[in-house]
């Protein structure tokens, strides 16, 4: 376990890496951001899965920019964003991250999120807790929606009867204040290590979610779908929270 932890943390280190030397590019090139950012993508994710493959040939991979490997017969699998909240990495707003996780027999089993802006490392192991740059963390103690920050993500150009606009609407009644950050990685080690208090998406692809849910439970947080049941990161629909009674609070909300 240790030897796959080491490699994600290296690997999403070397994805960050390649985000931020291109980010330098989109001053002096004469491509479009929309043409840069999907270049830069891809050479992140290239990173990666270059590092991981030579050490892990047999294992399979999933990531973001059409990559569908199925590798040999080993269980394992390896779940990447390589750049995870697109739109603030274009306009330079510095809330974007690299997310790594690994399965076995479709169990997550490791996961690190990376913010190259802050040079912050989120790490998990499966029955290991989370820590962010080797020291570990913890939810925060927030009891109430009242007094809790809370951040959704939104589908693109959502209009305003779609549900998740609703839903977003609604919780503005009850919460301190509900956010759309733009970065479902980082929104959801942010639950993990105690800065916002929730967080909930039904738009999400594996990759969005993959890593930053193993973190959110191994730093005793809670997860689950909207609707309170069992999440698949193959299903579009979580629910994170700190684990105190805000889960159910959003869980009766979401379901009245």
């Amino acid at each position: 376990m240790n030897d796959y932890l080491e490699t994600a943390i290296e690997a999403a280190r070397r994805g960050g890496e390649v985000l931020e030397s291109w980010r330098s590019r989109f001053t002096v090139s004469e491509k479009s951001p929309a043409n840069l950012v999907t270049e830069a993508d891809l050479a992140s994710q290239n990173a990666i899965h270059s590092l991981i493959q030579e050490r892990f040939p047999d294992h399979a991979f999933l990531g973001e920019e059409d990559l569908n490997e199925s590798g040999g017969e080993s269980g394992y699998r390896w779940v990447i964003d390589p750049l995870d909240g697109t739109s603030n990495y274009v306009h330079g707003f510095p809330y974007y991250a690299v997310s790594i996780a690994l399965q076995k027999d479709n169990e997550l089993i490791v996961g690190v999120v990376f913010d190259p802006n802050r040079d912050e490392m989120f790490a998990a192991v499966k029955g290991q807790g989370a820590r962010l740059n080797g020291q570990p963390i913890a939810p925060s103690s927030v009891g109430t929606l009242r007094e809790s920050m809370t951040v959704a993500s939104l589908p693109i150009a959502a209009k305003p009867d779609n549900p998740a606009i609703e839903r977003f609407l609604l919780i503005m009644q009850h919460a301190q204040t509900v956010q759309r950050t733009g970065s479902a990685a980082l929104n959801l080690v942010y639950v993990a290590c105690g800065r916002i208090e929730a967080f909930w998406s039904t738009s999400l692809k594996p990759w969005d979610v993959a890593a930053g849910a193993l973190i959110v439970v191994e730093a005793s947080g809670r997860v689950s779908t909207i609707q309170g049941s069992e999440i698949n990161i193959e299903e579009p629909d979580i629910l994170t929270t700190n684990g105190t009674g805000i889960h159910d609070e959003l869980v009766a909300l979401f379901t009245s």
